[in-house]
């Protein structure tokens, strides 16, 4: 595969084989084709435009009605994605450099940042369209990690968990798909110093444990919840 080679851009050709092996490897790989696609935030006909191929082409591709993609057909799909990326300014491609030096599967961490100069607590609020339960003791943040949940309580240790904290505890940590907020809280009673601010992101007000505030109070941490859409979130996140 040539994504990558000819810039000699080491973060775009590690995720262009990333990309490559999940697609070909797939038990679905129509289905796998559309969730890169859909994390990329590129539609069928821009895909389709850059490949310089019908739409209908993508769209039997991933539906399934046509048979799985051949390692050509992959190939192209994934060099438009990433020329898709580079043209709106490499995001995508920097977002998972930074996860990548981070040491992390992009599975398990969607984003980690540090920020040029600390921001408002509310300025995260504000991408996430979050609702704060707790305020913290520290209403300022350095950076971010977005955590997927589920994966990380799963997979890891408590030596990885001071690892998201990427270069200071001065940030916000953002939990995806989370149901009740029990668990990564829990989690992060183990781990000394606790963020500025946690943001529990799948569930309202009303679905949060109901111990979570008082935890959040106890540790010095700033609480809050979004249910808003997550890969909008997350383009909200990386422009601050």
């Amino acid at each position: 595969m040539d994504a990558g080679a000819a810039g000699g851009d080491a973060p775009r050709e590690e995720l262009a084989r990333r990309i490559a092996g999940e697609i070909t490897l797939s038990a679905d790989p129509g289905a796998t084709l559309r969730k890169w696609r859909t994390d990329f935030g590129v539609s069928q006909t821009e895909l389709a435009g850059t490949m310089d191929v019908s739409s209908s082409v993508i769209s039997d591709y991933e539906s399934g009605r046509r048979a799985s993609p051949g390692i050509g057909l992959v190939s192209r799909v994934v060099d438009a994605l990433l020329d898709i990326d580079e043209s709106r300014g490499g995001h995508r491609i920097r977002q998972y450099a930074r996860v990548v030096s981070a040491g992390f599967e992009s599975d398990i961490v969607r984003d980690i940042r540090e920020y040029r100069t600390a921001l408002p607590t509310s300025r995260v609020y504000e991408a996430l369209d979050a609702t704060e339960i707790a305020p913290g003791e520290r209403d300022t943040v350095n950076g971010h990690t977005v955590i997927n949940s589920i994966e990380a309580i799963t997979s890891l240790s408590s030596e990885d968990f001071y690892r998201l904290y990427g270069q200071s505890t001065d940030r916000a940590l953002v939990f995806t798909d989370v149901t009740r907020g029990e668990s990564p809280l829990v989690a992060l009673r183990v781990v000394t110093p606790t963020p500025n601010a946690v943001i529990l992101h799948g569930l309202g007000p009303d679905d949060l444990w109901e111990h979570a505030e008082a935890l959040a109070r106890v540790d010095g941490f700033a609480l809050a919840v979004s249910t808003a859409p997550l890969e909008e979130a997350l383009d909200e996140l990386r422009a601050l």
